[in-house]
């Protein structure tokens, strides 16, 4: 009978936690989608994010739009430079270029937070818009609030249609790709109480050694 209540347990405990998920990705969903963007208030910058459709083309669009003094480019292929850039989004050097600058380190959303953080220091920036796809800003304005916690970050969420809006296939890609970024926001979400939590038990433990070794030694000295 005792396995049986575990089990109950377990299975309730369980089924509380996908509950939670699941009410977790429809607030994710919705937040993401409705995410009020602010049109008016001038920025020092503007800074796009690689990796997603239409997110080059609508940074460019802001900056010939005088929405900031500069755009910053972070995540870019080493291998590329401003005027390829320019090229893939089907642009020219309509003389904007010397006010875009492209950033090689970062390899992933952490990665362009701190990248962004150092150039906007650089350049003695206090304000940005952020330009990324709109499932991946939440994990994105975290990701930049922890990195600059000083600066006023604008949301510039990028709605990208789909080719065949009709097709499972699309609606399918779109989900898996929503449900991925939801887990990497919680993983992103639970990552400073975590690397808090192992740096006091490495504490704790470097403590025991300590301890351990000083006792061993006064027993010894009695010896």
């Amino acid at each position: 009978m005792r396995w049986r209540r575990v089990l109950k347990v377990t299975s309730l405990c369980i089924a509380l936690l996908v509950l939670l998920w699941l009410g977790g990705l429809a607030w994710f969903v919705r937040s993401s989608l409705t995410i009020a963007v602010d049109h008016t208030t001038p920025t020092d910058a503007i800074v796009v994010l690689t990796g997603g459709r239409l997110r080059l083309e609508t940074a460019l669009n802001l900056l010939g739009a005088g929405r900031a003094q500069k755009l910053f480019i972070s995540g870019v292929n080493p291998r590329v430079d401003r005027i390829a850039l320019l090229r893939v989004a089907g642009r020219t050097d309509d003389g904007d270029s010397d006010r875009i600058d492209i950033g090689h380190e970062a390899e992933n959303t952490l990665g362009n937070a701190r990248e962004t953080a150092e150039w906007m220091q650089r350049q003695g920036y206090r304000s940005l818009r952020l330009v990324t796809s709109w499932y991946h800003m939440q994990r994105s304005l975290l990701e930049f609030e922890r990195a600059m916690p000083d600066a006023t970050v604008i949301a510039e969420p990028v709605f990208a249609a789909h080719t065949d809006p009709q097709s499972w296939s699309e609606w399918w890609d779109v989900a898996m790709l929503t449900v991925g970024e939801y887990n990497k926001f919680l993983a992103t979400l639970v990552r400073p109480p975590l690397a808090l939590f192992w740096r006091q038990d490495a504490l704790a433990s470097h403590a025991a050694h300590i301890a351990e070794a000083a006792t061993i030694s006064a027993a010894d000295r009695r010896q």
